[in-house]
């Protein structure tokens, strides 16, 4: 059984030689300055996810120039983003000579990023437009249901175990992010007649799409509460990890919620602009 998501490859050798020596001399720079973690910090890389999924849309739709293109696909696309918004908050850090000003530093971060996604999804949504293929309101739906059970959960679990409030907005973060990668799924895979490219999540859509409940709900609907279960345990399990050494937590919550935030944002803007209108 493939255990790979359909569509992955590695790029060019000469990309992937340069990606690789990218990605050491940035790390080995982030390891030398060490720019200081905070929660508001990690929340900035948002924009940054956005990009990445956008990047990727543009690249399954053949709307990248060629040059480019393949830094775009999956994993590049990953190493890529990473590479950037690292660079970005290195050079914001050096301009503001670790002051420590968190909000400042985190919004130089977050605005550099927002700014690229901004372009990015405009031109997502442009290339659908020029294909006469828009069509948000499914989509845009889920997003909206997404953020209202989102909310739910978030509320439920820090009343159930109030220690995961320590968690604050990365926490909440982490669980939205998840929640509507399981929504946007079970909206194509249910509403629009999408496939799931990630074998494990398939094998989750097709258990529930054999159950008595699919001629009703579809299959979808047990990926949306595996994804919540998912998220809502490993945020429960940062809540202490968060007490004793808070730059791993954060940046660990960080990567969660970005597992969850890149697909997401790919099935939104990918649905929307190839949906049946």
């Amino acid at each position: 059984m493939a255990m790979l998501p359909e569509g992955f490859a590695l790029p060019p050798p000469a990309y992937l030689l340069v990606l690789l020596a990218t990605g050491g001399i940035v790390g080995l720079a982030l390891r030398r300055r060490r720019p200081r973690v905070t929660s508001a910090r990690v929340l900035a890389l948002a924009p940054w996810m956005v990009l990445g999924s956008a990047a990727h849309v543009l690249y399954v739709v053949d709307a990248l120039p060629g040059v480019i293109r393949p830094l775009a696909g999956t994993p590049a696309v990953y190493v890529s983003v990473a590479i950037a918004a690292a660079t970005a908050w290195l050079a914001v850090d050096e301009l503001l000579d670790g002051s420590g000003d968190a909000p400042t530093v985190a919004g130089a971060l977050a605005g550099t990023g927002g700014l690229l996604a901004l372009v990015a999804v405009g031109a997502v949504l442009a290339a659908g437009a020029a294909a006469g293929t828009l069509s948000p309101a499914l989509p845009a739906a889920g997003v909206a249901v997404a953020l209202a059970l989102s909310a739910a959960v978030w509320a439920l679990l820090t009343r159930a175990v109030p220690d995961v409030a320590r968690t604050g907005a990365l926490g909440a973060f982490a669980v939205f992010a998840h929640t509507l990668d399981g929504v946007s799924t079970a909206v194509g895979v249910d509403l629009l007649g999408f496939g799931e490219r990630t074998p494990l999540s398939r094998i989750v859509i097709e258990f529930a799409a054999g159950l008595p409940t699919a001629g009703t709900i579809g299959g979808g609907w047990l990926f949306v509460v595996v994804k919540i279960a998912v998220a809502t345990l490993l945020v429960w399990l940062f809540a202490d990890l968060i007490e004793e050494d808070p730059t791993q937590s954060q940046l660990l919550l960080g990567f969660v919620a970005a597992v969850g935030l890149g697909p997401a944002v790919h099935n939104v803007l990918l649905f929307t602009i190839s949906a049946p209108g």
